[in-house]
This record gives C-alpha cells, sequence and structure tokens, in this order.
C-alpha cells in the first residue's frame, strides 16, 4: 500500500495528489453537514416530507448540468488557464453559503433562502467535481496513462472514507452541537481547499479555444495557421501591455483607446470563441443523437423518473414514528457506505460477464426487495417476530446501497464505453447528469406522491400504499431494457 502510494506520488506529486483527495473526500464528508439540513427542514422549520424533499430536489438541480461547467473551462480559459481558476471560483461557491447559514439566522430560518443557498452550495460542488475529473484526466494523458485506474481508485477511497467520517461525526454533531455550529465546522474543508487550490501549478494555455472542440474541417483549417504568426500577436499584445503602463506613468492621455489591429484581433478571438462554444455544443449533440448512446441513456433515465423517491418521507417516519435518533441514523449511513464498497466488489469479482441486461433486472429485483423490508417496517410485521427496528434499519441500508451500486456499475461501465474520442470528458459529465436529473425528477415524483397520498409530519396512515405503489414502479423500467444493448457486458464490448 505504502509503495503504491509513493509511486502515484512521483508520478503526480504530492500538491496534485493532496487535492485530488481533499476534494473527492470533503465530496464524501458532506453527509456531516446535510444530516443537519435535513433536521433543521424537519424541526426548524417545522416542513412537511413532500415540502422537504421539493427543497433538496431544487437544491440538487445543479448536478445535473455537470455538462456545462465542462464546456465553459474548457473553451474560457481565465488568464490562460482552464482549471485552478475555475476550481478557485467552484470552491468559493461551496464555503459562501455555508458560512452565511452558520453565521445569519434568517438565512437558514426561510426555506426560500435555505433553498437558494444549497442550490448555490451545490452548484460549487458539482463544479469542483467537473474540474477536477478533468485534471485527473489531463494528469494521466500527460504523465503516465498506467496510472489511470491508480488514481480513480485513490479517489473513490477518499470519498468513501468522507463519507463513512461524515456519516458517524455527523450523528454525534447533531446530539451535542447546534446546527448552526455543524455548518460554520464544515466550512473548514472547503477553506482547506481554497488553500490547497495555490499548490498546484497550472501552465497557461493560449488564450485560442480549444481546437480539438471544433469539427474536423475547423480544427484542419487552424492547424494550418503559422505558429510564428500566432507568436507574433502574443509578442504585439504583450509589447502593447507595457506600452500601455508606461503611458499610465509618464504620458496621460496618450492613447484613449484600441488600436485597429487590436480591434480586430479581439474580435477575432470572441469570434472564435463563439465558435468554439458552439462547436463544442454541437459535437456532443451529435454524438448524444446517436442510437448507440441515446437508446442506453434513455433507459437509466427512465428507470429514475418512473421509481418515486421517498428517502425523505422515510427519515420523517424514521425519526417521528420509530424515534431514531441522530447518532444511529449516521451509523445506518455508514453501514450503507459499506454496503456500496460491498456491491462494488461483488460486481467487479463476480458479475462482470453477466450481460448488462441481466444484472440490471436483477438490481431492480433486490430494489423491489429492499422497498418491500421498508413496508415490513411500517406494517410493524418485524415486531411480531422480534426483530428490531434498529435492525431492520441497518440491514435495510446496507443492502439497498449494495443494491443501488450494482446498478450504477454497468451505467458506469457502458457510459465509459459509449464515449467517443475527443470528447469523453464532456460527454462523460453528460451522462452523469442525465443520471442525477432522474435522480432529481424521481425525487420530485415522490414528493408529488407523498402530496398526493396525504403523508405529511405526524400523518403516515398512507405510507404503506405510497412503499406498494413505489414497488410497482420498480418493475416498469424492466419493460424497457430491450433500449440496453443485447450482447452487453462488463468486460467486453456489445
Amino acid at each position: 500500500m505504502i509503495h503504491w502510494l509513493k509511486q502515484l506520488r512521483s508520478a503526480f506529486g504530492v500538491a496534485f495528489l493532496w487535492l485530488v483527495c481533499l476534494i473527492y473526500f470533503t465530496q464524501g464528508f458532506r453527509s456531516f453537514v446535510w444530516t443537519a439540513v435535513s433536521y433543521q427542514l424537519k424541526d426548524r422549520l417545522q416542513l412537511s416530507p413532500s415540502a422537504s424533499q421539493f427543497v433538496f430536489s431544487v437544491a440538487f438541480f445543479p448536478w445535473s448540468i455537470k455538462p456545462l461547467y465542462g464546456i465553459i473551462s474548457d473553451c474560457i480559459p481565465i488568464r490562460g488557464k482552464k482549471r485552478t481558476p475555475y476550481l478557485v471560483i467552484s470552491t468559493v461557491l461551496s464555503l459562501v453559503p455555508w458560512l452565511l447559514l452558520g453565521l445569519d439566522s434568517t438565512s437558514r430560518s426561510s426555506s426560500l433562502y435555505l433553498m437558494i443557498f444549497l442550490t448555490v452550495q451545490n452548484l460549487g460542488s458539482a463544479m469542483a467535481d467537473v474540474v477536477v475529473d478533468a485534471m485527473i484526466a489531463e494528469a494521466v494523458r500527460l504523465e503516465k496513462a498506467s496510472f489511470a485506474g491508480d488514481l480513480q481508485s485513490v479517489s473513490w477511497l477518499a470519498m468513501a472514507l468522507g463519507g463513512i467520517c461524515g456519516s458517524l461525526l455527523g450523528g454525534y454533531a447533531l446530539t451535542n452541537l447546534k446546527i448552526e455550529t455543524i455548518f460554520l465546522l464544515f466550512t473548514v474543508l472547503p477553506a482547506l481547499q481554497l488553500l490547497s487550490c495555490t499548490l498546484v501549478e497550472e501552465f497557461p494555455v493560449s488564450n485560442e479555444p480549444l481546437a480539438e472542440l471544433l469539427d474536423s474541417n475547423e480544427f484542419e483549417e487552424k492547424s494550418k495557421m503559422s505558429n510564428d504568426n500566432y507568436q507574433d500577436y502574443q509578442d504585439t499584445k504583450k509589447s502593447s501591455t507595457r506600452r500601455r503602463k508606461g503611458q499610465k506613468k509618464g504620458k496621460k492621455g496618450a492613447s484613449n483607446g484600441k488600436s485597429e489591429t487590436q480591434k480586430k484581433q479581439s474580435k477575432s478571438f470572441a469570434s472564435q470563441l463563439f465558435q468554439s462554444l458552439k462547436a463544442a455544443t454541437l459535437e456532443l449533440c451529435r454524438a448524444f443523437k446517436q442510437p448507440i448512446i441515446l437508446r442506453p441513456m434513455a433507459w437509466f433515465f427512465i428507470a429514475h423518473i418512473t421509481v418515486p423517491n421517498l428517502s425523505t418521507v422515510m427519515f420523517y417516519y424514521q425519526t417521528e414514528v420509530l424515534q431514531l435518533d441522530a447518532s444511529f441514523l449516521g451509523t445506518a449511513r455508514v453501514v450503507g457506505w459499506l454496503g456500496l464498497m460491498l456491491g462494488t466488489f461483488i460486481y467487479n469479482r463476480y458479475l462482470t460477464k453477466m450481460t448488462l441486461r441481466k444484472s440490471l433486472l436483477f438490481a431492480h429485483i433486490g430494489l423491489s426487495i429492499t422497498i418491500v423490508l421498508d413496508m415490513v417496517l411500517v406494517y410493524r410485521a418485524n415486531v411480531g417476530y422480534g426483530v428490531s427496528d434498529k435492525t431492520m434499519v441497518l440491514f435495510g441500508s446496507a443492502l439497498a446501497d449494495a443494491i443501488n451500486q450494482l446498478k450504477f456499475m454497468p451505467f458506469l461501465i457502458l457510459s465509459g464505453r459509449l464515449c467517443p474520442p475527443g470528447i469523453e470528458g464532456t460527454l462523460f459529465a453528460l451522462f452523469m447528469s442525465i443520471n442525477n436529473l432522474g435522480n432529481t425528477v424521481g425525487s420530485f415524483m415522490g414528493a408529488g406522491l407523498a402530496s398526493l397520498l396525504g403523508i405529511s409530519s405526524g400523518s403516515f396512515e398512507n405510507m404503506f400504499m405510497g412503499l406498494a405503489i413505489q414497488v410497482f414502479c420498480t418493475y416498469i423500467p424492466v419493460l424497457f431494457l430491450f433500449l440496453i444493448p443485447k450482447e452487453a457486458t462488463g468486460v467486453s464490448a456489445s
């Protein structure tokens, strides 16, 4: 293990590895503060389960537009840099909302203000996720491609460790600290991340928009440009900058505007920038319209939107009816993280040769079983057999996260396989956004179902019916499995 880490350190550098691990650890550790948000909505603001789920659905929407962040950072360098400036911006967006929520009682006492701040925070987190993924891809390509899997493994381990620590400490913190204090404590990690951004050195690129994002004809045309002419342009720009500085010192009013040459250059760059953004978007759309890509992604989207998410409603039921405290729910989330890691191991070890259609079918059957376990819990049948509520929750949490991971692994494999060369990062971000958008829509569906059935705080009479509907809906995506390539498995192309 130590030798492996030393190899990664020598390949990528301590500063880069530290930043990657810190960002992914922070992503996992978010459970520390989001548990507090759940209690803030439930106990302080007295929101109904459907209203709380609506707030969460809106707040997590920025994760559904991740390709936008990738295209912008690729096409619009800031002072010649494409990664670290955007990482700084995203970290500030992640830091400031928690700081304001911790210091300002008005912002956390209003559901509207709270939803806005949570949305901004998720915007920063999602942008940081995209940027660090791009940094990893570039580092692997420029340094040692043989370490690609190792770097991804480090990222997942850091996130899992963050999730376990956040879940354990989150439950303890809610028992012993005020919610506003928890918000302020969490700002330590984004602040540390902000400082760490200064440790990573990024060499400026040309201000010219990325050629690889243009179509093939534009790329060939741009590649014929003379390097000498481009260098002359850079020298002209630098010398004009020096002249402007000198004029400010001793020759005030000598020049009141740009020269015609500078205006043309500025106009040319703006035009190239627009063409680059346009070409990147069109290339993404062209790739996504291909049936081999569109059909599988449509299935994963359908698999989310047809199954209403009742997780927030179950949280209310567990805390109000079962009287489970925050510390225990934190432990349940830790068990869930362990279940997720177990699901990853099982799939990689035993299920990679199974066709994706079959593995996704079994995953949905397993998900329906986990919902049935919730129905047993709500019906209180477990008490008659001497099984405690805590045992049911712990077992259900581990099983649900393990099965969800068994469903997510085929998604990752298929997504990586479908990405054409040249736009892998942006298209993969689009796939992830489809997955996240599906989750968001499913969450809205769950909020609507809870509201339709009249499930609210202190009123859970129709909870059993809601879960029964959820079980039925779990089998709807099975009818659309024909959209998945028939022979595709975890190890061979379709």
